[in-house]
């Protein structure tokens, strides 16, 4: 297993730390969103996961993947999103919504969006900036 050696100060000490322990704690600082998408009459809905928003929207609004469900569902329109301070704690809130039902999906996008308005300008506004960081996806 790959390792790397860190100087430890003054006792000038070598500690050797395992690679894929530090790649762990790297990603659980990782910033991250849930978010759910839905079509221009509100019938399809998409819930996802993603550690750069911004980017993700564009990439549903562009259909990268062709094949995708968003894809040929024309899921586009974000209607509801939180944000985490780490990747884990937001897939973990993905996997609860997709458990619950359609019903507890819509109580939750009403409870934020009660017009199910697009949010994909104000994630833009507030969240930019995330996409000029090391966070990509």
């Amino acid at each position: 297993m790959p390792r790397y050696a860190r100087n430890d100060g003054d006792d000038k000490q070598i500690a050797t730390v395992d690679c894929k322990r530090q790649y762990r704690n790297d990603i659980k600082m990782k910033p991250g969103f849930v978010y759910i998408l839905t079509n221009k009459n509100n019938t399809t809905l998409y819930t996802g996961v993603t550690a750069n928003l911004v980017q993700r929207l564009k990439q549903h609004k562009d259909k990268t993947d062709k094949k995708s469900f968003a894809a040929k569902y024309n899921l586009n329109k974000l209607v509801y999103y939180e944000s985490f301070q780490m990747i884990g704690d937001a897939i973990a809130r993905e996997k609860q919504i997709k458990a619950g039902s359609r019903a507890k999906k819509i109580k939750l996008i009403e409870s934020i969006n009660p017009n199910w308005d697009d949010l994909t300008e104000t994630v833009k506004r507030h969240y930019a900036d995330v996409g000029r960081s090391n966070f990509m996806m």
